[in-house]
């Protein structure tokens, strides 16, 4: 007997990633630089966030299209994070 069907287990174990948009000082800390930066700089800063993310969790075995999922939520994070970072320049004038 397998030590899966002795401990109850039917499928084998999955590793659940903590999703990247919900990491709240990584967003801010990348909106705040990407604010900071412009043109070939915020360009060149942005990839390489994002490609070392995404090597980050295929190293951690994550698979590629959840890699590419996990991008694309935290790039939509940034950008509402660079949205509120703008308002609140406005409001206070």
């Amino acid at each position: 007997m397998s030590s899966q069907a002795m401990n109850g287990q039917s499928n084998p174990t999955t590793i659940a990633f903590f999703p990247l948009a919900s990491r709240r000082d990584l967003v801010r800390r990348s909106a705040i630089e990407l604010d900071r930066l412009n043109g070939y700089a915020a360009t060149e800063f942005w990839k390489t966030t994002c490609r070392r993310l995404g090597n980050e969790l295929l190293e951690l075995g994550c698979p590629e299209d959840e890699m590419r999922a996990e991008i694309m939520d935290f790039q939509a994070a940034v950008q509402v994070e660079l949205m509120w970072l703008h308002r609140e320049e406005a409001a206070q004038g």
